[in-house]
C-alpha cells in the first residue's frame, strides 16, 4: 500500500466532500472557519456539482480554503481525494449537510492530548428534524475502546464527529470507492478489528436528519453493502476466532434481511445469491 507523501505542516486537515449542496454548504464551511482552534486547513472537495457551488466558494478568501473540484466519483473517491491532498497529521471529517460546534476543533485537540495512542477520536452529536431536537435511541449511544460488536451491528461512529490520525489510512487503506453507500460503515469496521477508539463525550456536532438529499435515501437494501463490508473481515480472520464467529452471526442476519426484501420484490436469483454467501462462510467456520 503506497504511503502518503504529503508534508505535514498542520495539526489537523478538516475535509468536506460536497455534491449539489450549495443549500447547506455554507454552514458547515462557516462552522470549521469559526472553529476557536486555528491550527487547521479546510479544504472543500467538489465530487462534480452542477449547482453554484464553485460561485460559494469563489465568496471566501482564496487562503481561507483549499478547494478541489474532481468528476462526480461519489462520496468515497472526494474524501480520498481530500486524504492525498491533505497536510494533517489529523484528519478530521465534515459532511456538507452538517455542522460543527466552535469547539468542536479545540476540544477534540484537548482530548487527543490527554489521551494520546489512540488513531480514532469522536464525539456526541446532536440531530434536529424540521427544526426540533431528535433525541437519538439508546441503540445509537457512541462507543469507546473495542467497539468491533458494536459496529458489526450499525455504524457507531459517525463520520462529521470523527478525527482519525493519518497514519491509519496506511494501516488500514482508504475509503472504499465501490461502495455508493455505507462507506463509513465498512471503513469504522475495518479500523474496529484491530484498533480501538476514543469517545470525547461531549456534543460538538450538530446535523439536520430527513432531508430528501442524504445519501442513505438514494438506495433500498442497503444491507447488501453492509454484507461485502463484513465479507472482507471473514475473509482476514482466522475461522475459530471470536471475531469470525462475530462478524458471521451479524453477516447471516443482515443476508436474511435483504432475502427477505429480494423475495419480496420477486427477486429470487439474487435472494439465491445471498442464500449461497451465507452458506459459503458458514462452511468455513
Amino acid at each position: 500500500m503506497a504511503k502518503l507523501q504529503k508534508k505535514l505542516d498542520r495539526t489537523y486537515s478538516v475535509i468536506i466532500p460536497t455534491y449539489n449542496r450549495v443549500v447547506y454548504l455554507k454552514k458547515a464551511v462557516n462552522s470549521v472557519l469559526n472553529q476557536n482552534f486555528k491550527d487547521y486547513e479546510l479544504i472543500v472537495v467538489d465530487d462534480g456539482s452542477e449547482d453554484s457551488t464553485a460561485e460559494l466558494i469563489e465568496n471566501y478568501p482564496a487562503e481561507k480554503i483549499n478547494y478541489i473540484r474532481q468528476e462526480n466519483k461519489g462520496v468515497s473517491a472526494a474524501r480520498n481525494m481530500g486524504i492525498r491532498n491533505s497536510r494533517g497529521e489529523y484528519v478530521a471529517f465534515l459532511d456538507s449537510d452538517d455542522w460543527w460546534l466552535k469547539d468542536k476543533l479545540k476540544e477534540t485537540d484537548r482530548a487527543i492530548r490527554e489521551n494520546p495512542g489512540y488513531y480514532i477520536y469522536h464525539t456526541r452529536e446532536r440531530w434536529f428534524r424540521n427544526g426540533k431536537i431528535h433525541n437519538p435511541k439508546k441503540i445509537h449511544r457512541k462507543p469507546s475502546g473495542d467497539i468491533f460488536k458494536k459496529c458489526l451491528k450499525l455504524c457507531c461512529v459517525s463520520i462529521s464527529t470523527a478525527v482519525v490520525k493519518k497514519e491509519l489510512f496506511d494501516k488500514i487503506g482508504y475509503f472504499d470507492e465501490t461502495l455508493p453507500a455505507c462507506e463509513d460503515y465498512d471503513f469504522w469496521l475495518r479500523a474496529a478489528v484491530d484498533y480501538p477508539v476514543f469517545l470525547i463525550d461531549k456534543i460538538l456536532t450538530e446535523k439536520e436528519g430527513g432531508h430528501s438529499n442524504q445519501q442513505s435515501k438514494k438506495f433500498y437494501g442497503m444491507d447488501r453493502f453492509r454484507v461485502k463490508s463484513i465479507t472482507k473481515i471473514l475473509e482476514r480472520e482466522n475461522p475459530a476466532s471470536d471475531k469470525y464467529r462475530e462478524a458471521f452471526k451479524e453477516l447471516e442476519k443482515k443476508c436474511n434481511i435483504y432475502i427477505s426484501g429480494c423475495i419480496k420484490r420477486g427477486k429470487t436469483a439474487e435472494a439465491d445469491r445471498y442464500k449461497d454467501i451465507i452458506k459459503s462462510y458458514k462452511k468455513r467456520g
